[in-house]
């Protein structure tokens, strides 16, 4: 039977996929498939020689105690000898040859030149003769060296950078200048100084971090300064009491207890009041009677009482007489004003008494604005809308005191001290303890088409 070859069709190998789909790749896939091979393997049994496949056996050999010696010299020489690891990796990882034996090497810009050229510039550059860049590169690397040069050693410190000053900027007395003229000046020679907020030049509090103490805490106090501090802290509990005493007057007592149905009846007496009663029959009279009146008072012929007023001008007697009036109004006011000043001549004494107490009373004022600043200034600022609220002064009372360090008694927290302290130095905004967090609460309802209804 005789083999039909199929012609074969030409056909488009412009992409990547059509090249895959057109191309028979079976003879280099079996290529590299025994390379693979023979990597695993090694060099074919046909290629080999008999040392490599066959080995003599002797029979055995004792083994002396100098033969084990030589053996272990040579295991270490071999060692000693072997290649390093860092140098494995500059290998080849694979026993398959390198399809492509010879390859090109670029070549550098100077085995590029013409040997003319390369010679012209060998004896240009021994003369002397250098370009602008050369000359620049020589430069730069005469400084990078000097830099390098003058660099410190890692733990080398010789110098305070903080008494270094800048030679490139001129002395210049900057006492009489403001910040920002000085800041203004600097920034054209081009040193850059930030404005710092008014915050950090300052603290935000008077006070001191940690107040001294009341001499009468103490755990073996003087008898003066513990009555002293009794006394303080029983004025302030008197004021407490007096405004507790204040708030109930103006609030709980001056009202009155009723009953339910008391209030119920005064509640209806206060709402009917001014509400007008009469019986039905009365109120139906009083309504015909009011139409009966509103049609005798309807007139068919209205006319206004006032007539419209005529744009009328003004003559010029009446301009005249106006102009006249004005002028005489305002030498009046001249007379008058000038009558004042003879008159006050004679008031010198009275006005300079008015001057004198208008002068004590803005001094008096200015005095107690002051003292309200200073004031303002010790005391805690509204950081929060909560108040800050100072803790209780700690006493012990006289049968309560020790007289020795062994046997005090604690009678603060010292946590809570220093947390107050900071809300009163207005560091930590003053806030309330929160026990309990309340959750937003989330409505929850389910889509119309994710609804599942049952047929019935």
């Amino acid at each position: 039977m005789i083999e039909v070859k199929n012609k074969k069709r030409k056909v488009s190998k412009k992409t990547k996929k059509s090249w895959r789909k057109h191309v028979d790749t079976t003879d280099v896939d079996k290529f590299l498939e025994s390379e693979r091979l023979e990597e695993r393997l090694g060099v074919p049994f046909s290629k080999r020689t008999d040392a490599d496949l066959f080995t003599v056996d002797k029979g055995s050999i004792t083994v002396e105690e100098t033969t084990l010696c030589e053996g272990k010299k040579q295991r270490r020489l071999a060692l000693k000898n072997k290649e390093p690891k860092c140098f494995e990796i500059l290998k080849p990882h694979t026993l398959v040859p390198d399809p492509i034996a010879k390859r090109n090497r670029v070549r550098t810009p100077d085995e590029r030149k013409h040997p003319i050229v390369r010679r012209k510039e060998i004896e240009r550059k021994s003369k002397g003769i250098l370009k602008l860049k050369e000359k620049l590169a020589l430069k730069n690397k005469a400084l990078a060296n000097l830099k390098r040069a003058n660099r410190p050693k890692r733990g080398d410190f010789k110098d305070d950078i903080w008494e270094k000053e800048n030679a490139s900027l001129p002395q210049i007395d900057t006492e009489w200048m403001s910040s920002d003229a000085v800041r203004h000046m600097y920034s054209h020679m081009g040193v850059k100084k930030r404005k710092l907020p008014a915050s950090l030049h300052k603290k935000p509090s008077v006070l001191p971090a940690i107040e001294v103490p009341h001499p009468g805490t103490s755990y073996n106090p003087s008898y003066d300064d513990h009555q002293e501090l009794l006394h303080e802290v029983a004025q302030k509990e008197l004021e407490l009491i007096k405004e507790e005493a204040h708030l109930n007057r103006v609030t709980t007592n001056m009202f009155k207890k009723v009953s339910a149905a008391e209030k119920e009846k005064s509640t209806l007496k206060e709402m009917s009041e001014g509400l007008p009663v009469k019986d039905q029959t009365e109120a139906s009279k009083s309504n015909n009677d009011d139409d009966n009146d509103n049609d005798e008072d309807i007139d068919p012929n209205i006319t206004s009482v006032n007539p419209p007023v005529k744009n009328k001008k003004k003559t010029l007697v009446a301009r005249r007489k106006q102009k006249e009036q004005k002028m005489l109004a305002h030498k009046i006011a001249q007379a008058k004003l000038e009558k004042k000043k003879v008159s006050d001549i004679y008031k010198l004494k009275l006005l300079h008494k008015q001057i004198a107490a208008k002068d004590k009373k803005e001094r008096m004022l200015q005095e107690k604005r002051l003292k309200l600043k200073k004031l303002k200034s010790v005391g805690p600022k509204t950081l929060s809308k909560v108040k800050f609220e100072p803790v209780d002064p700690a006493f012990t009372l006289a049968e309560e005191l020790s007289g020795n360090l062994r046997n005090v008694s604690r009678t603060s927290n010292l946590l809570k001290d220093r947390y107050k302290s900071l809300q009163q130095r207005n560091i930590v905004a003053p806030a309330n303890v929160v026990l309990k967090r309340t959750k937003a609460k989330v409505k929850k309802y389910i889509k119309p088409d994710h609804k599942i209804t049952q047929n019935k």
